[in-house]
């Protein structure tokens, strides 16, 4: 994003705090918030919810699980080794295909 879209936004978004009348303790408050419960989240879907695994298990893990996926495959700390840290990062924002089925064949298909 080059600059001038960023200060746009930057302004766009104080005036609307304003107008709402949100400071930013109050967004900092809410960020550390999101962080402290991202932190304790057990499970993560695809999608960025998660779960902490007490109480009712939520819909999105309900449905993975009866589609035949393994809760193991949700584990955050599963997920977190999976990936390489050397592995570059995509940005799949411009992709057409991303979420599709397309996107999901298997790997030996993708380097042909």
């Amino acid at each position: 994003m080059d600059e001038r879209k960023r200060d746009s936004m930057v302004a766009y978004l104080r005036r609307r705090m304003a107008e709402v009348g949100i400071e930013l303790d109050d967004l900092a408050a809410a960020i550390a918030e999101d962080q402290v419960r991202q932190k304790t989240a057990r499970y993560r879907s695809a999608t960025g919810e998660t779960w902490s695994g007490d109480g009712e298990m939520p819909q999105w893990l309900k449905q993975a699980i009866s589609a035949g996926q393994s809760m193991d495959h949700f584990a955050v700390a599963l997920a977190s080794q999976s990936v390489p840290e050397t592995r570059s990062k995509v940005d799949w924002r411009e992709d057409p295909f991303a979420g599709s089925r397309l996107a999901a064949a298997p790997t030996s298909h993708r380097d042909l």
